[in-house]
C-alpha cells in the first residue's frame, strides 16, 4: 500500500524542514531577544523602531515575506546570501524570511516575560550601579526566559509547521514533495496526505511535550 513511497525521498524532505526550523529558531531567538531589549529600552528611537518592526512584520502574511525574499532580494537586488546553487540560495532566503517573521512573536513572548519580573529587582540592580544592558542581561532576561518557555515552545511548533511555506520559492521540503507526489500519484491522495501529516505530528508533538516539561521545571515561583 505504501510501496510507492520508496520512490520519493520523504525523509530527506522532512530533514529539510528540520533544518529550516533549527536555523530559523536560532536566528529568531537572537533577533527576537534584541527586539525585546529595544522594546523596553529607555531610548525612544529604539522603542519606536522595535514597535514599528513588530507591527509591520507580525501583521504581514508569512507567504508574502517568503516570496518577497526571493523576488525582492534575489530577483531584483541580486542578493544570494552566499548560496552556490538555486536550492542552497532558496534555503537561505527562506530562513531569512522565517527569522524576520518569527522573531516578532519571540519578542512579544519575551516582553511578556519581562513584565513578570518584579520592578523592584531592576530598581535594586540600578541602585547598585548597573546600566540598562547589565540589568536586562543579568537580572531581567534570565527570569523572563524561564517564565516564557511554554509560549516559546508554541512559537517553535508554529515555526515547524510554517516551514511548509518555503515551498512557495521552490525549497525541497515536505510540502513541495507532497505537491509533486499528489500530481504523479493522484490515486493515493489520502495516503500521501496521511504520511505528510503524520510526519509533522512526529516533529511537533515530542517538541511540545518536552518543552512543556521543561517549562514546569524551570518556572519561576512567585
Amino acid at each position: 500500500m505504501f510501496d510507492f513511497l520508496s520512490e520519493y525521498d520523504v525523509l530527506g524532505a522532512f530533514w529539510t524542514n528540520v533544518q529550516l526550523t533549527v536555523y530559523s529558531a536560532i536566528g529568531s531567538l537572537i533577533w527576537g531577544t534584541i527586539l525585546a531589549g529595544m522594546r523596553v529600552s529607555p531610548v525612544p528611537v529604539m522603542r519606536a523602531f522595535s514597535t514599528a518592526y513588530i507591527n509591520v512584520f507580525r501583521n504581514t502574511p508569512l507567504t508574502v515575506l517568503i516570496v518577497a525574499t526571493s523576488l525582492g532580494l534575489n530577483s531584483t537586488l541580486g542578493v544570494t546570501l552566499g548560496g552556490e546553487d538555486f536550492d542552497q540560495m532558496g534555503f537561505r532566503l527562506a530562513v531569512l524570511g522565517f527569522i524576520v517573521y518569527t522573531s516578532t512573536f519571540v519578542c512579544e513572548s519575551l516582553r511578556a516575560g519581562i513584565n513578570t519580573v518584579p520592578v523592584g529587582q531592576a530598581e535594586a540592580a540600578r541602585a547598585l550601579g548597573l546600566g540598562f544592558s547589565q540589568v536586562l542581561g543579568i537580572v531581567v532576561l534570565p527570569q523572563a526566559f524561564r517564565s516564557v518557555v511554554a509560549p516559546l515552545a508554541s512559537v517553535l511548533i508554529a515555526l515547524t509547521k510554517n516551514t511548509t511555506v518555503a515551498a512557495a520559492i521552490g525549497v525541497d521540503e515536505a510540502a513541495l514533495l507532497m505537491d509533486e507526489m499528489i500530481e504523479i500519484e493522484s490515486q493515493a491522495l489520502f495516503l500521501i496526505t496521511l504520511v505528510i501529516a503524520f510526519g509533522f505530528v512526529v516533529l511537533t508533538l515530542p517538541t511540545g511535550l518536552l518543552l512543556g516539561w521543561v517549562a514546569k521545571k524551570v518556572a519561576v515561583k512567585r
